[in-house]
């Protein structure tokens, strides 16, 4: 996709959208992301200027929901501006990152609401968690996400648990009646009773990551870790640990005695952090199982059998 020259003739093209990107957002149907996606390159190069920061180069592969460029502010100290795809989850992420100020997360040094550009602090892109042997990993992301549990400012704009998970429960139903998903349907009925139970009295209502996995966890300078890319939600702690339990599923398939390393890392994540390992349990098995028949309609079924067989674990 070519972007546009600017009116003072200076080069956009210098602030490429990864590949990644395009194709995760080409297809959209909504015009409002198509034309994003056509003017970035310029708005980057707007933003750069009137922030006055030099480009370093923009990350690749990057992710599918926005576009991060390694940059230099005006006095040499290193950042990261992330321009994330315009809507409701921009807006909370923003939001999130503002309310930790640095406190488990990446501080947010300065934000645009036009744009949607986040001036970040830079951490180490390349270094995450998983880096780590296992057990490190899992020590180090309890203590980064213990940080980011805190209560959510008065007004704010999370969605719920129960609101996302009542959004995803009609899609959860649609999928699990597919042809593909017969074989684990009795998974299905498991993980929608689960949806329906496990809301309806939570022990607490903080703020939550949201996508918290070992992936989402960076190297960083001012701490050790520090946790990137959220999607805040309010609710519960245990629903912020089940994506963390399924991270690195392949590994423990590929070990001696899977279900019940994957019991005991229930176990060890909720006992860690004073959480009820029935409700992390039951928080892990529904997203594995969400997840697993996204991943089949989608097409991965290689992954998707993979999820749905941790499920079966737990």
């Amino acid at each position: 996709m070519a972007s546009a020259p600017r009116p003072d003739g200076r080069d956009t093209d210098r602030v490429p959208v990864p590949k990644r990107l395009l194709d995760a957002l080409s297809d959209d149907p909504a015009s409002a992301v198509r034309s994003w996606l056509d003017a970035l390159p310029g708005t980057a190069e707007r933003r750069l200027a009137a922030w006055e920061l030099t480009l370093e180069r923009v990350a690749t592969p990057g992710g599918r929901h926005g576009l991060v460029a390694l940059v230099r502010q005006a006095d040499g100290t290193p950042a990261a501006l992330k321009f994330p795809v315009p809507g409701p989850d921009a807006d909370r992420e923003r939001a999130a990152l503002a309310h930790w100020n640095g406190w488990g997360a990446a501080r947010l040094l300065r934000a645009d609401p036009d744009t949607g550009a986040l001036l970040l602090e830079r951490l180490h892109g390349a270094v995450s968690l998983r880096s780590l042997p296992e057990p490190k990993a899992l020590l180090e992301a309890a203590g980064t996400v213990r940080r980011l549990w805190v209560p959510p400012p008065e007004g704010h704009p999370f969605a719920s648990v129960t609101g996302r998970t009542e959004e995803e429960r009609e899609i959860l139903r649609v999928l699990g009646t597919g042809g593909w998903a017969a074989d684990a349907r009795p998974l299905v009925d498991e993980a929608l009773e689960l949806r329906a139970a496990l809301p309806a009295e939570p022990p607490e209502e903080v703020l939550l990551h949201g996508a918290f996995r070992q992936g989402k966890v960076l190297a960083g300078e001012r701490a050790p870790w520090l946790a990137v890319g959220p999607a805040p939600v309010v609710g519960e702690r245990a629903y912020d640990l089940a994506r963390l339990v399924l991270d690195r599923c392949e590994d423990l398939a590929a070990g001696p005695g899977p279900a019940a390393a994957a019991r005991r890392r229930v176990a060890k994540l909720a006992d860690s952090l004073d959480v009820d390992r029935d409700r992390v349990r039951g928080w892990s098995l529904y997203r594995a199982v969400e997840t697993g028949l996204r991943h089949a309609a989608a097409g991965d079924h290689r992954r998707a059998e993979l999820l749905l067989e941790f499920a079966g674990w737990l």
